[in-house]
């Protein structure tokens, strides 16, 4: 099996890396489009994310990595199956990481059902496809501006609802769809229309390091991974366990972050000003800051991790009014966002008066 390179021994290109812990904690979010040059570790770091994930529990037989403790997500194959009473193995696989070729047709990203074996046997009989295989683990898209516009929808509404439903002829099959979705794109090679950019939650402009250290640091990691692949992966063990672990603790945790009023004010209030369509933004940059308060082993955000939400959630949102450069700087939200409230305290509504919100935690779901 091919070695791959350690995901904290990527020098620099921290907003990239953020990105993708943060969908690795909430999967919810939305995934990430990451833009640059080529040679910016852009497809390493992809696929250094899904080698650092903790296995998953599966039904063995199950080409749809349907998940045992999870029966409301459970594929119409799984029902099938348990309905007429048959026992189904439980296995543990490492987290499925999909490539998705830039020819993919839409018949093979979302699967096909046969039509004639469903008339003449009246069998419904599914051939899985990339979404299947792409069930609770990474779908990597390289080049994703150069995707079919149709194919890139459908991924994205698969991504969005968490499941796949295929209908031809009145005949019907679903499966979950619960994947993080990563498209990288050289925007020399031509960008993604707006519909289809907004779509991405978060969004990452990359470019190569100019620092001369760094630089030689790329250059002697590469080498030493290359010349020993498995001596390389042993020294950086601790620091991709160390990671791994904290990854693991943030997604039990994020679910019980909360928030107050002030918080979603102050969000809606940001995009608001910077003149941000629609309202997605907003709920990416409240999910995104939960997530980065859990990574932090906190259970309530605060100012910095809206900022940093929105650090990601904004740049490919924002066309115009102050933040009209290709980048939206911490400096300049973190401003932003303490003029906001700054004016929320002013108005006499504190943090400590602002109701706290959050999902139920499984306690509070038994105290019902």
């Amino acid at each position: 099996m091919r070695a791959i390179y350690p995901f904290t021994a990527i020098v620099g290109q921290k907003r990239m890396r953020r990105a993708l812990i943060l969908n690795a904690i909430d999967p919810r979010i939305g995934g990430v489009l990451i833009r640059g040059e080529r040679g910016t570790a852009k497809s390493t770091a992809a696929r250094a994310m899904a080698a650092l994930l903790p296995e998953i529990k599966v039904f063995a037989e199950s080409p749809f990595n349907d998940d045992p403790e999870s029966e409301e997500t459970w594929s119409d194959w799984v029902k099938a199956r348990m309905e007429s009473g048959n026992h189904l193995e439980v296995e543990t696989r490492t987290v499925p990481f999909i490539d998705l070729p830039v020819s993919a047709t839409e018949d093979r990203v979302v699967g096909s059902l046969d039509i004639e074996s469903a008339i003449q046997k009246g069998q419904r009989q599914f051939e899985p496809g990339i979404l299947a295989s792409a069930n609770r683990g990474l779908l990597y898209i390289d080049e994703v501006n150069l995707l079919d516009d149709h194919v890139v929808d459908v991924l994205l509404d698969s991504a969005a609802m968490g499941v796949n439903i295929v209908e031809r002829e009145g005949i019907s099959f679903s499966h979950p769809a619960r994947f993080i979705l990563i498209g990288t794109m050289n925007p020399e090679e031509g960008d993604l229309r707006p519909q289809l950019l907004d779509r991405f939650a978060l969004s990452v402009d990359i470019r190569g390091i100019q620092e001369a250290r760094d630089r030689v640091a790329i250059m002697e990691r590469n080498l030493a991974f290359e010349a020993a692949p498995a001596a390389f992966l042993k020294k950086w063990a601790p620091e991709e366990k160390k990671l791994a672990d904290q990854i693991t603790q943030a997604k039990e945790l994020v679910r019980a972050v909360t928030y107050s009023s002030r918080d979603l004010v102050a969000i809606a209030t940001l995009t608001a000003s910077l003149k941000v369509d629609g309202h997605r933004a907003d709920l990416v940059i409240l999910k995104a800051a939960r997530a980065q308060a859990a990574f932090d082993a906190r259970t309530r955000i605060n100012d910095l991790d809206i900022a940093l939400a929105a650090e990601l959630a904004l740049p490919h949102r924002v066309r115009r009014g102050p933040f009209n450069q290709a980048e939206v700087t911490m400096e300049q939200l973190s401003e932003r966002i303490q003029e906001i409230q700054d004016r929320m305290v002013g108005q006499g509504e504190s943090e400590e008066e602002s109701d706290e919100k959050g999902e139920p935690s499984p306690a509070d779901e038994k105290k019902k």
